[in-house]
């Protein structure tokens, strides 16, 4: 039998989604994470853009998170494309609240166990996507 190797440098799965366990794990990542919305200080900011209710919040982004990682495309299929930034326009975005969601998924992903790998390549990304979401300067 031979073991084919891969290059150097490639990751050891096809998809993040693979990569990061699935969708139960996806959904552990989006509960920790809105989890340290409400329990950390630090994330208050973040946390008043959401309003009293997370539950439908917390649905959409791991069905959004479960497709753009490679996995099924719930979003998708249940809303059609997601248009994040038209969804997003209602809520008051700026430097602040982007470095806060980046910070706190960053958290949730560490705490959640992430590969390290994976999580550097994916914090990298939801910055860039935050980034985009911005309509405010400051």
């Amino acid at each position: 039998m031979q073991i084919e190797e891969k290059p150097p440098g490639t990751p050891p799965f096809a998809t993040p989604f693979e990569w990061i366990g699935g969708e139960a794990r996806v959904h552990a990542l989006v509960e920790r994470f809105y989890d340290l919305m409400d329990l950390e200080p630090g994330y208050a900011a973040l946390r008043a853009a959401h309003g009293p209710e997370l539950v439908n919040a917390r649905e959409r982004l791991a069905m959004f998170l479960c497709g753009w990682m490679g996995g099924p495309q719930h979003y998708t299929e249940r809303f059609g494309h997601p248009m994040l930034r038209k969804r997003h326009m209602p809520f008051s975005i700026g430097v602040l609240e982007r470095d806060q969601w980046v910070a706190c998924m960053d958290q949730a992903m560490q705490e959640t166990g992430v590969d390290e790998v994976l999580r550097a390549r994916l914090k990298a990304s939801f910055f860039q996507t935050a980034d985009w979401m911005r309509n405010r300067s400051v």
